[in-house]
């Protein structure tokens, strides 16, 4: 498995924007590589699922799905299967992120295959309750992201601090194992900096980077204060 779980680390996810589809998708991904080379910093890219064959062929660094859902192979028409996500190159997949939303019982069922399947999740929440709920079913990763910072450019390790500390004190005393990344606002050094010392372990983001003039300036800054 490619190194995934070495911290601190920078999950890139790169959604559904025109500028990380296709072609952009993966030069995106060859910038991310760039940067992990040049500073060491452990970086994953999530792209769309259509991509993530041609994206995990060409570049080293972990490849995540952005999402799969919790069903089994046959009938199931447009649903994404997680042995599909495996065989096109993915090393793991985000799982429940607040543009996909899922009920708990299908967070069990995925993060459970994922175990069976040594794949690595991403299990994304949005207060100290539900990454609570989230830590107990062992995800190599809880990633909290209070939904009304998505996308704002106000950083979550800014805004509401007292979330990511209480979701790491949470998660720590249900599971040490499970390790905390911060969402929601993150695009800079400082807000990464931040994130780290509130107790996190990394940063999920998306926007900060990929709407950037210089996604490669912007991410090169993203880890510049580790």
């Amino acid at each position: 498995m490619k190194e995934i779980t070495r911290t601190p680390m920078v999950i890139l996810n790169f959604k559904t924007y025109l500028e990380s589809t296709g072609k952009n998708a993966l030069k995106l991904a060859e910038i991310s590589e760039e940067v992990a080379q040049e500073t060491g910093v452990n970086i994953a890219v999530a792209p769309q699922h259509a991509d993530l064959l041609r994206i995990s062929s060409e570049v080293e660094i972990p490849v995540l799905a952005q999402h799969v859902d919790a069903v089994d192979a046959g009938g199931h028409t447009g649903s994404v299967l997680l042995e599909s996500i495996k065989e096109a190159g993915a090393v793991g997949t985000l799982i429940n992120h607040s543009e996909i939303r899922m009920k708990l019982a299908d967070i069990q069922n995925v993060v459970a295959k994922t175990i069976e399947h040594q794949l690595v999740s991403v299990v994304c929440t949005n207060n100290v309750e539900t990454s609570a709920a989230a830590a107990t079913l062992q995800p190599t990763f809880v990633a909290i992201e209070p939904p009304e910072l998505i996308g704002s450019g106000i950083p979550v390790s800014q805004a509401e601090p007292e979330i990511v500390e209480g979701t790491v004190e949470v998660i720590h005393q249900i599971d040490p194992g499970v390790k905390v990344l911060c969402g929601a606002g993150i695009s800079t050094g400082d807000d990464m900096q931040a994130a780290l010392k509130l107790g996190s372990e990394g940063v999920l983001l998306a926007s900060g980077i990929i709407l950037a003039d210089d996604p490669k300036a912007a991410l090169t800054d993203l880890v510049s204060k580790i």
